[in-house]
């Protein structure tokens, strides 16, 4: 049984710790941190479990993280907060020796670009300190680079071409809503596409090339390429990929409130 602080207290934030919550034989104890503890006591109310609490902590601060670490002392510490925040996290870890698990890459503030680089960067060191980062380990990346695995081991002898397709199918009733923070959000998909084709980096324009998929269950949607961080974790271990792509469904009126939201200038990431 391990010791688990989560940092961030959002949507994926919640559904992570009550995850943990129902797993008492892995998590034995667990705390919940954010910039705002209200937040992170309304959902340790909800769980209503004796082995959650919370606590209060600015991931932006490398100190505060180490005094949060060295005060509850945890096995493992899951990153659910913002892309921005990543390698303060991860610094924290290194110093108090604490294992490290995160659901997206590491992205700057002021450039709408992420990619590994900046994490696989500490590998080496997380390697001489005895520890684990286990990076991207969310739906898409994450549970993408599962079935993609699983698929080279048991269904083929070689992977050639690789397409991950992400089909929201659901409909809240909402005209315009996203499905993880709204900041990320947009700077993920107007920002240019990219694909791996013939051991090159392809980049196209935002949602540039968009096509009709069918989806089982779902039937046809109109799908858009973007570019996605497991695709170059993807690349990197399986070396045989000639082609790799990913895409995502949009609904047309999503996208209409996009382009005003574009228009307007509130897409932008600098202050107005």
């Amino acid at each position: 049984m391990a010791k688990v602080v989560i940092i961030g207290c959002g949507g994926v934030g919640t559904v992570v710790a009550h995850k943990c919550a129902q797993h008492p034989d892995v998590f034995s104890e667990i705390v919940i941190a954010s910039r705002t503890r209200s937040k992170c006591e309304a959902v340790v109310e909800t769980i209503g479990k004796p082995n959650v609490s919370a606590d209060v902590v600015d991931a932006d601060s490398v100190p505060q993280l180490v005094e949060l670490f060295n005060r509850h002392k945890p096995q493992l510490v899951i990153n659910v907060a913002l892309p921005y925040q990543d390698l303060t996290i991860m610094d924290a870890c290194l110093i108090c020796g604490v294992n490290y698990l995160d659901t997206a890459n590491y992205e700057p503030k002021d450039v709408a670009h992420f990619e590994y680089s900046w994490q696989w960067a500490y590998k080496q060191r997380f390697e001489e300190a005895g520890l684990t980062a286990i990076l991207g380990c969310g739906f898409d990346p994450g549970v993408s680079g599962v079935f993609t695995a699983y698929a080279a081991k048991h269904h083929f002898s070689e992977m050639e071409y690789l397409d991950i397709v992400d089909c929201n199918a659901g409909d809240h009733g909402k005209a315009f809503a996203t499905n993880f923070n709204p900041e990320i959000n947009i700077r993920e998909i107007t920002q240019n596409g990219r694909y791996y084709q013939d051991g090159k980096w392809v980049t196209t324009g935002p949602l540039e090339i968009h096509k009709t998929l069918t989806y089982p269950n779902i039937g046809g949607r109109e799908s858009y390429l973007l570019y996605h961080e497991e695709l170059e974790s993807l690349v990197k271990n399986f070396p045989a990929i000639k082609r790799a792509r990913f895409w995502m469904t949009f609904g047309q009126e999503y996208l209409t409130h996009l382009r005003v939201i574009q228009a307007r200038g509130m897409a932008r990431i600098d202050e107005i």
